[in-house]
């Protein structure tokens, strides 16, 4: 269409048309999967580099320097952390302290939480209501739950205490937590009430896998309960099992809440762990570099058992 012009010529005023858009050239963002790929990344690799990489590289500085609270310039100090702190015998009985709770608490985790597994897999009335139960240890936060255990294993108060009072099975109370012995085998205790409902989920996934065709033929050909067990529900399960016994072993291992609510690593530092030992000696007590170099002696320790346990998952699953 034209319209006349101040010269008296005709002008074409229609809107000029833009060429097609070549898709293959002008890719759409969401198409790029690279791309996308390590967008989708950065908030992780972020988080692990704020958190966790510049936490740790601070930490191996630390454990070479004299920096305190006091005073917190940074003095380079060479081996005299490590050899203050192996000089320290409760530096060993932490170290001792945390293998023990870490090997005992990790095979009642598995045995216990295989158990529950197959409790949340069965149907039966009322199964819910048993779901919830079990799984509110896991959910509810480290330090109430422990809050709560330090009132049941109370030296006066202790209701499971009145309980084996009235059923006759002791005469005084027991005083959990004041006796070095019965200190460590109630710190066992909450880490493993705490972790074997994540052990019994991870477990359950793996029940759940095993293809029902296999439970029914072994039924047809007159296999038993524990002979379905033995031969296969464990052997199908055993790298599902294997990991979370990794799971516990690592959330024992690096956890110093349960030992700080409840004994601060007493009575006379028998059930000290190196994680509360590390938090004692560089916060509270102010020697950075000593708590640095104590922490950072859970890596290789944590490390090794971590390749040990995945190297047996991984002979398992090629098996």
């Amino acid at each position: 269409m034209s319209a006349p012009s101040g010269s008296g010529e005709l002008t074409d005023v229609r809107p000029e048309v833009s060429p097609p858009v070549d898709l293959g050239e002008r890719r759409r963002f969401a198409d790029r999967d690279p791309l996308l790929a390590w967008v989708f990344l950065l908030p992780s690799v972020g988080y692990i580099v704020a958190l966790v990489a510049i936490p740790f590289f601070l930490a191996i500085a630390f454990s070479f320097s004299d920096v305190t609270a006091g005073d917190p310039s940074f003095d380079w100090a060479g081996l005299r952390n490590y050899q203050n702190i192996f000089d320290d015998p409760v530096f060993w009985r932490s170290l001792r302290n945390t293998i023990v709770f870490t090997v005992v608490s990790m095979a009642l985790i598995v045995v216990l939480g295989k158990v529950l597994a197959n409790i949340l897999v069965a149907d039966f009335r009322g199964k819910w209501l048993v779901r919830f139960l079990v799984l509110l240890p896991w959910t509810t936060p480290v330090a109430l739950s422990t809050i709560a255990w330090l009132w049941l294993l109370d030296s006066v108060f202790s209701p499971i205490d009145w309980v084996l009072r009235e059923l006759g099975v002791i005469d005084a109370n027991m005083y959990w937590l004041g006796k070095p012995d019965l200190a460590i085998g109630s710190v066992i205790l909450v880490h493993v009430w705490r972790l074997v409902p994540l052990a019994a989920v991870i477990m359950m996934a793996g029940l759940i896998a095993i293809p029902k065709d296999v439970q029914e033929a072994a039924s047809v050909d007159g296999a038993g309960f524990w002979r379905r067990m033995f031969e296969i529900t464990i052997p199908l399960t055993m790298p599902i099992i294997a990991v979370a016994a990794l799971f516990g072993a690592i959330l024992t291992f690096t956890d110093m809440a349960v030992v700080y609510v409840l004994t601060r690593g007493g009575p006379t530092n028998s059930t000290q762990v190196l994680a509360s030992w590390a938090f004692f000696r560089g916060i509270e007590g102010g020697d950075v570099g000593q708590g640095a170099a104590i922490a950072l002696f859970l890596f290789p320790l944590l490390l090794a058992a971590a390749i040990a346990i995945l190297r047996a998952v991984r002979r398992m699953d090629i098996s």
